[in-house]
């Protein structure tokens, strides 16, 4: 499949001048044209609630550059420019935040609500300092902020498959204190894809992974979402705020994987304190500990697999982690420049218990054994304007990280350690020639330590064959090492902007998925790896109210030690879409288009994917606080497959699961 329509109409994008609609669309031109760095992104709430995004990682594939991968009804896996899992960093107010379950079924982005955002910020690249890892990029999360006086919101949504969602929050502020309470409900039952079937029902009739007749059209998810906020101002510049929420998610599918979850409970407590122009060196202070954690219960009750056997499963893996930490960030007046300095520290541990009836008749198996991660790290990033034209931005930082198992499983003991020491680095230079234009350019020194599963996963068979591979981990891997270059420009006026960046990525010890030549086993393996691609996003308000809005994106990957393409790659991407908003009434139409992708990894039998393009249409009314909103995604029911692979054995099926067909939505709120 080529693209020539979304050619065209790029060029058109490009091209095109004028504009008299007065709306929020001109404030988010201005803010993504003028007010954030080249290098980042941000996602706003409004565009994630005209959409029929279930998750964060759904929402986010609005953005050039981002894609998801796609397991079942909710429960998306945000991937930054083919980077995902622990490459990327996800956080929330800047709390860090993990899924519990080995083969990601509750990726960080599936832990908190829509209702609790208000944005989401963006970078591309390793040139977050700030936190330890984001080898490929950071997701920040940012959380509604009380403002003054008696304010709130309620959401009403819902849509094809019985899926609907709810939420209320409400707030009070004054100038001493402020607080925020809220809560979100969200249900759907199982999505059908272009053909018309389940996505249940995409087993063969003798898979022992297929769907048991009072599951196959069983709700999908069921999630409950509660969280509060309170904060004080002691004086005019300082402020005390601390924040709780408790999710619980119940019996959610995942048709991608062998099993899915009876059960998803988090808890996320965040606490910071932050003072403001203490002396004329001290600009900044903040203090922040935070603390958060995630039940996870896994198995396959509703599958065949688990007919026959003497449990209610075959196999089951009950799995649990928990974070916390403390930062101390500072922001100082130097010279002519700013000087942001701080000092973090976090803990992660991760236990992961499997039992399988069919092998070690249900004997307690130490997956991921009890394993934690201690990481403490110091960073400083200096930025200084040089004249008017010139910002030049350089910082560095140190991360010593230990790792540790504390159960023992056929791969490692009790008491197995490995310490890593780390070094990352970046400079930026930013060139303004004009009014409007900033040319990017960057290069970076990012690094990620082994995580727990890559380090001391074990789940091991009595006979290993191509049905059941033996997956482990290996406990003598290296950190990566991404050396990255970036270039880039961004022109905006208060009507258009357009943004468009190329990156060039080295990985050295880059960790791999692989199957171990002539054996059925399958483990993490270090790697030189290389990366490069681009993006080109742009957004031009028309005359008569109109906008018309584009994106591209493509990445490419080569695993150079084996000579053969890297797994899990999204292919050619981009969308064009035009828009009538007159700030009361909107209409969009909005085009998807994906190229094939033949750039596949065998080794791991990931298969080519065709081309699709499919089309979106939604509407709906703004006014006085008061919003409605109906929409069509995959207007004419398209039948098709995102970019998928098999890495995720032996819990991935090996069945591609298809995207979701027609659904058409609904949405009301009101907002005071």
């Amino acid at each position: 499949m080529n693209l020539p329509l979304l050619a065209a109409s790029f060029g058109l994008v490009l091209m095109c001048q004028g504009a008299h609609a007065e709306n929020q669309l001109l404030d988010e031109i201005t803010v993504r044209g003028q007010q954030e760095s080249p290098k980042e992104e941000s996602l706003s709430i409004r565009e994630v609630r005209e959409s029929p995004a279930r998750d964060m990682g759904e929402a986010l594939k609005q953005v050039e550059g981002i894609s998801c991968v796609h397991k079942g009804a909710i429960a998306n896996d945000v991937v930054i420019r083919g980077f995902q899992k622990d490459n990327i960093n996800v956080l929330v107010d800047g709390v860090r935040l993990h899924g519990a379950c080995p083969s990601r079924m509750d990726p960080p982005s599936f832990h908190y609500d829509f209702a609790e955002i208000e944005q989401v910020k963006i970078i591309k690249g390793p040139y977050d300092l700030s936190n330890p890892g984001g080898l490929g990029g950071m997701i920040d999360a940012q959380t509604k902020k009380p403002g003054k006086g008696l304010g709130g919101d309620v959401i009403l949504g819902y849509g094809d498959w019985n899926s609907f969602n709810a939420s209320a929050t409400a707030s009070y502020g004054t100038d001493a204190y402020d607080g925020l309470l809220g809560y979100a409900y969200k249900y759907s039952d199982v999505p059908k894809s272009g053909d018309g079937k389940l996505l249940t029902e995409i087993y063969p009739a003798t898979s022992p992974n297929r769907y048991k007749a009072n599951a196959v059209d069983s709700k999908a998810y069921e999630i409950n979402t509660g969280w509060g906020k309170f904060a004080v101002n002691p004086s005019e510049n300082s402020r005390s705020e601390i924040s709780y929420t408790y999710q619980d998610a119940d019996h959610v599918l995942y048709p991608y994987l062998k099993m899915d979850a009876d059960y998803d409970k988090t808890h996320r407590l965040n606490w910071t304190y932050r003072i403001q122009k203490i002396s004329p060196l001290l600009q900044d202070l903040k203090l922040q500990v935070y603390w958060d954690t995630v039940d996870h219960l896994m198995d396959d009750r509703f599958r065949f697999s688990s007919s026959a056997t003497p449990r209610f499963y075959s196999m089951q893996t009950d799995a649990d982690t928990q974070v916390y930490g403390a930062k101390l960030n500072a922001a100082l007046a130097v010279g002519s420049g700013t000087l942001k300095t701080g000092l973090d520290y976090y803990n992660r541990n991760w236990d992961a218990v499997n039992r399988r009836g069919m092998y070690f008749a249900y004997r307690d198996t130490a997956m991921i054994p009890d394993a934690s991660i201690d990481n403490l790290g110091l960073f400083g990033e200096y930025e200084l304007p040089l004249g008017s034209q010139f910002t030049l931005k350089g910082g560095l930082r140190g991360d010593l990280t230990w790792a540790e198992a504390n159960k023992t499983n056929t791969l490692v003991t009790a008491g197995t350690s490995r310490d890593f020491a780390d070094v990352s680095a970046n400079l930026q230079l930013t060139y303004t020639p004009v009014k409007g234009l900033d040319i990017f350019t960057g290069i970076a020194r990012g690094t990620r330590t082994p995580d727990q599963q890559e380090l001391f996963l074990d789940v091991p068979v009595m006979v290993p064959s191509a049905a059941s591979n033996y997956w482990h981990g290996n406990k003598d891997l290296n950190s990566t090492v991404n050396h990255q270059a970036d270039i880039g420009a961004r022109y905006s006026t208060e009507r258009f902007y357009v943004n468009a960046s190329v990156f060039y990525s080295d990985l050295q010890d880059y960790i791999n998925f692989y199957q171990i030549p002539t054996t059925f086993e399958k483990s993490y393996q270090n790697i030189h790896a290389t990366m490069w691609g681009a993006e080109l996003g742009s957004q031009v308000s028309l005359d008569y109210d109109l906008f018309l809005r584009g994106s591209l994106s493509y990445v490419e990957a080569q695993n150079e030690s084996a000579d053969r393409p890297l797994s899990e790659i999204p292919p050619l991407r981009g969308t064009v879409s035009l828009r009538y908003d007159n700030g009361t009434f909107f209409f969009e139409a909005l085009e998807n288009l994906a190229n094939e992708q033949d750039r596949v990894d065998s080794n791991l039998n990931e298969t080519t994917t065709a081309g699709w393009a499919t089309t979106d249409i939604k509407s709906g009314i703004n006014y006085q606080g008061v919003s409605l909103i109906i929409g069509i995604s995959n207007l004419f029911d398209k039948y098709y497959f995102s970019n998928l692979s098999y890495a995720r054995d032996p819990f991935q099926s090996g069945v591609k699961v298809p995207e979701n067909g027609r659904n058409v939505y609904f949405s009301m709120g009101y907002k005071f």
